[in-house]
């Protein structure tokens, strides 16, 4: 089944020249299904590079699926035009009675402050109590994740130096679990951050289990509370092959320090071509997430989720 857009939302043409099946509103209306609904909290600056990356995992499953957007209001986006978020995203205050299958919250460039200086924290604070009880299962990417295990549990995260930055490889730190079924043994992962978060904060929280990590120094990788299904996620399996060559070059021309990313390029020569070795995990991570903790487990009827501090039923 296909993933249900906006209609002439950029990232369409970029899933059409991959051949990931989607539809546009109108042709979603006809068909007798309850697409599964999943609300996206993009506070990405380059807003439809991340639409593009995340909708194209999102679509690849048999799940139909309808995606909403929103953004900040209490701050605008400076890459985005306004225009562009008056026509595909909305606001919190439009979807505050909405209730949904899925909420995902992606990372955002504010890594470095603490989370109670940045702009939009106390309206996040608010979006993601408000998604205890109005979305059935949740999932946090990078600093969002960061966000979340802060707001829900009092997890803290801590800088490190030199950034973490490259692809790493990465183990399981629990057997059997639906969220990575398929996945070898072994797998690797993008990663870039100026943050980390410890695993003995983690572990002293008893609704958390660490459920994957990676070599050092990219450390603890995903974190669940699997009662009320709550996903924390620090990597990016969702990069595109050359996310990370962008912010390598991009910090070289602005005169940044910054390692060439871990992993990445041929003999970590950046004048080679990357190697992608994470597509696979992305859409099996995005595939078990929709399948066994949304689609699986959600009420048909999305009022029955109730409004007791989880996204139970």
């Amino acid at each position: 089944m296909p993933i249900k857009i906006p209609n002439n939302l950029p990232a369409a043409s970029v899933l059409e020249r991959e051949n990931i099946f989607f539809m546009d509103a109108a042709r979603a209306y006809g068909q007798d299904i309850r697409p599964l609904r999943l609300l996206i909290l993009n506070l990405m600056p380059t807003k439809s590079v991340t639409e593009t990356q995340l909708l194209r995992l999102l679509g690849n499953t048999p799940l139909q699926v309808e995606a909403d957007f929103i953004y900040t209001e209490s701050y605008l986006p400076q890459h985005t035009s306004t225009d562009y978020l008056g026509e595909f995203y909305g606001t919190f205050a439009e979807v505050r009675n909405n209730k949904y299958d899925g909420f995902l919250m992606t990372g955002a460039p504010v890594e470095q402050m603490p989370f109670e200086e940045v702009a939009y924290w106390d309206e996040l604070c608010e979006i993601m109590e408000w998604s205890k009880t109005h979305a059935f299962s949740s999932f946090h990417i990078c600093w969002g994740a960061q966000a979340g295990l802060y707001y829900h549990y009092g997890v803290k995260k801590y800088p490190v130096a030199p950034k973490v930055f490259g692809v790493f490889r990465h183990h399981l730190c629990v057997e059997n679990e639906k969220l990575f079924r398929g996945f070898d043994d072994e797998f690797y992962v993008p990663h870039s951050r100026h943050t980390e978060i410890h695993r003995e904060e983690i572990e002293r929280v008893p609704e958390l289990t660490i459920m994957a990590e990676a070599e050092e120094p990219a450390g603890v990788y995903c974190v669940a509370d699997l009662e009320n299904s709550h996903f924390f996620i620090t990597g990016h399996a969702e990069y595109d092959p050359l996310t990370l060559k962008s912010e390598y070059d991009r910090d070289v021309a602005a005169g940044l320090p910054i390692n060439v990313p871990c992993n990445y390029y041929p003999n970590d020569d950046p004048t080679r071509q990357p190697v992608v070795r994470w597509r696979s995990v992305a859409n099996l991570l995005f595939a078990n997430w929709l399948n066994y903790y949304v689609y699986q487990e959600t009420p048909y009827e999305l009022d029955r989720i109730k409004n007791r501090g989880t996204g139970k039923f």
